[in-house]
């Protein structure tokens, strides 16, 4: 007869990154208003501003999907880097889930990275989405994968950040109201699909945004192939104040 001794203790912390990514991914793709920020929306935005520069002359420097592609790519990552990421953990803090997560073997670096894993397994599915629908479109890209996903991997950081910041020092229902003001805010006026300079003299102060840089990042990332440094340094500066003003002010429950 074979004599079975127990192992008590933790799974190592990747595995525990591993399985806490995957519910969180699972739980985003769940939920339908984020399903609906995090595809439809953007893909309707691609779609409605690739049809209406056919009919309106917008003085456009690319052909349409060429110009509005990046823009949109840009806007995917703001909805679930920061108003997903922001409105789904509101809620966790109100009905008490980060709380008892704590009482887990689950550390918070390993919660947040858990996090942070979903965030990019979530937006990898949106990029690929997007781009099958844009290459349905005749979609061209000469861009520089690199810079692309240094790109996405700073503006997700800088969003991320903000959207833990909001949910952090407001009530689950203040950060859901918060969350889609900023998230349509920025979409109208911040320089995510249209370029900062269609805003005329708002446009310096466009691109001085995080969805303004990566916006801008992503452009010439797709148009020109190559990295754009002023852009990524606005989104690491984005990414430092959102880390700091969390770290100051985040309450697990």
């Amino acid at each position: 007869m074979s004599t079975f001794t127990p192992r008590p203790g933790a799974a190592p912390l990747p595995r525990q990154v591993l399985a806490q990514a995957t519910i969180e991914s699972k739980l985003m793709l769940r939920n339908g208003e984020q399903l609906l920020l995090a595809v439809v929306i953007p893909v309707i935005v691609l779609v409605g501003a690739v049809e209406a520069a056919q009919h309106i002359d917008l003085g456009l420097s690319q052909r349409p999907i060429d110009e509005f592609m990046p823009g949109v790519l840009a806007l995917a990552v703001m909805s679930t880097a920061f108003t997903s990421l922001a409105i789904a953990t509101g809620f966790e803090r109100r009905y008490g889930v980060i709380k008892r997560l704590g009482s887990s073997p689950l550390p918070r670096s390993g919660l947040l990275l858990g996090k942070v894993g979903a965030l990019l397994a979530v937006e990898a599915l949106q990029i690929l989405v997007i781009a099958l629908v844009a290459f349905a479109m005749e979609w061209q890209p000469q861009a520089s994968v690199p810079a692309v996903v240094l790109t996405v991997l700073a503006g997700t950081a800088a969003f991320a950040s903000l959207g833990l910041f909001v949910a952090g020092v407001l009530r689950a229902e203040a950060t859901l109201a918060a969350a889609n003001l900023v998230y349509l805010l920025l979409l109208a006026g911040g320089a995510v699909v249209i370029p900062a300079s269609a805003y005329g003299g708002f446009g310096g102060v466009a691109e001085l945004l995080p969805s303004g840089a990566l916006g801008e990042g992503l452009r010439w990332a797709f148009w020109y192939g190559d990295f754009n440094g002023k852009a990524l340094l606005v989104l690491a500066v984005w990414a430092g104040i959102g880390t700091l003003l969390t770290a100051r002010t985040f309450k697990w429950e």
